[in-house]
C-alpha cells in the first residue's frame, strides 16, 4: 500500500498531566503517515485522486493547538480518530514527540507512537 508522508510538524501546544505544564505549555513535533491507494493519482495528475497534505497539517495543527490533553497519547489518538474521520485513508500512524519532556535531566524528546485503521 502506498502512504503519504508529513514529517517533524511543529506546533506550540498546552497539554501534560500538572495544570501549570498546561497553563505554559510546550513543543510539540508531529510525524503522520497515511496509508492508502495512490494509484488513480499516480495516473490523473489530479489532486482530486489524493489527499491534500496541506489539508492534514492544517488538521493536525488544529487538534494540537485548539485542544488541551493531559497525555500525548489522548493527542495522537485525537489527530488519528480527525484523520480518519474526513480523509479516505485505510490507516494511519501518529508520532507525537514532547521536546522537551519536562523531567530532570538532559532528553531530545518524549514522544508515543500509534497506528490506527
Amino acid at each position: 500500500m502506498d502512504k503519504i508522508l508529513l514529517q517533524g510538524i511543529q506546533f506550540y501546544g498546552y497539554h501534560g498531566l500538572s495544570e501549570e505544564e498546561r497553563a505554559v505549555g510546550g513543543r510539540y513535533a508531529v510525524d503522520a503517515e497515511l496509508t492508502l491507494d495512490l494509484q488513480a493519482a499516480g495516473r490523473s495528475d489530479d489532486i482530486a485522486d489524493t489527499v491534500s497534505y496541506s489539508d492534514v497539517h492544517r488538521l493536525i495543527l488544529e487538534v494540537g493547538q485548539g485542544q488541551s490533553f493531559h497525555l500525548i497519547e489522548t493527542l495522537a489518538q485525537a489527530m488519528a480518530e480527525a484523520i480518519l474521520e474526513r480523509f479516505p485513508v485505510e490507516e494511519v500512524l501518529i508520532r507525537v514527540k514532547k521536546q522537551p519532556p519536562p523531567i530532570a535531566g538532559i532528553l531530545d524528546y518524549a514522544g508515543v507512537e500509534i497506528r490506527r485503521r
